[in-house]
């Protein structure tokens, strides 16, 4: 795994690797979601559970976020499914999975609908219906004024919003995936509905396994540990 890792920007990334098994070529590429970083506990439980399967893993803060470079202003979905392909350039010896948190899961079905070198998608209470969300917690906000989630260095900008408009949804390029797919949400999902996962699981049902959590939340308090098992164990057996 190189030292630095830098977007096409040249962006340094935040990462934290994990190794696993010595000739094991399979990697969890771990991402977060929007106004996130990659220490989020319920990420760390997936690289602890992917560890004691021998299976390494690289958790990795978009630009923009957290401990990463570049401007939280310059933030967009598809500047960060920019990034991901940064990162798969850099994981070219692996065989990469990528896990990606709520934002972080539309980038990954963004990704994966177009670039053949992801060998499994993982979506961690995966964003699907990107202007609707957009819409129901950013609507009210003004541009250049507010901030998001009450974060000060999150600012909400019109470059952000002008481009998750222009996705809309990610249920034409989900249709597109053509690797094992696992959808992982809550049912008391209070920021992305169960809805989003169902969804995404109707684009494509030939490539994707729903793992429901009866009563999780966004961030799956109280049970990380019992999700992150449950994930290192379906990206064990690919």
């Amino acid at each position: 795994m190189q030292r630095i890792l830098r977007n096409h920007r040249g962006e340094r990334l935040d990462f934290a690797f994990h190794p696993g098994r010595e000739g094991d070529r399979r990697l969890v590429a771990i991402a977060h979601g929007v106004t996130s970083h990659k220490d989020r506990p319920w990420l760390t439980a997936l690289s602890d559970a992917l560890g004691k399967r021998g299976i390494a893993s690289v958790r990795f803060t978009y630009s923009g976020n957290g401990a990463s470079e570049g401007r939280y202003e310059d933030v967009s979905i598809s500047k960060e499914v920019d990034d991901l392909g940064a990162v798969l350039e850099a994981l070219s010896d692996r065989d990469v999975i990528y896990a990606g948190h709520s934002m972080g899961g539309a980038v990954g079905v963004l990704r994966a609908s177009r670039d053949i070198r992801l060998r499994g998608l993982v979506s961690l209470a995966g964003m699907v219906h990107v202007q609707s969300f957009m819409q129901r917690w950013f609507g009210n906000l003004r541009p250049g004024i507010d901030v998001q989630f009450d974060k000060p260095q999150c600012p909400l900008t019109a470059q952000f919003l002008a481009d998750a408009a222009a996705i809309g949804d990610v249920l034409a390029p989900a249709a597109r995936v053509r690797v094992p797919w696992l959808l992982v949400h809550g049912t008391s999902d209070e920021l992305v509905p169960f809805q989003d996962a169902l969804d995404a699981q109707r684009a494509n049902p030939r490539h994707t396994t729903l793992l429901e959590i009866p009563g999780a939340d966004h961030r799956f308090t109280g049970c990380e540990v019992e999700v992150a098992e449950k994930v290192a164990a379906w990206c064990a057996r690919l």
